[in-house]
């Protein structure tokens, strides 16, 4: 598919998109690209702390059902 194919159905598809949804696709293109210069990766220290400290959460009982999630999900 050619690069102005492609770009003739984003044209089509994007306006029928929820505003919340083009925002997602925005974000997910800017995420591609790495535009957001600000915004810090952090370490694998940091990322492994954070994996450990959900663990830790779910294994004493806080957290949430997927059923509830997707039910708050839906209020949005």
């Amino acid at each position: 598919m050619t690069a102005t194919a492609i770009k003739k159905q984003v044209d089509n598809y994007l306006p029928l998109l929820t505003s919340k949804q083009q925002i997602l696709v925005l974000e997910m293109i800017k995420s591609m690209l790495n535009v957001d210069k600000d915004v810090k990766r952090i370490t694998r220290k940091q990322y492994n702390k954070e994996i450990n400290d959900a663990v830790t959460r779910i294994e004493k009982g806080n957290s949430v059902s997927h059923a509830l999630a997707i039910k708050e999900l839906a209020k949005w």
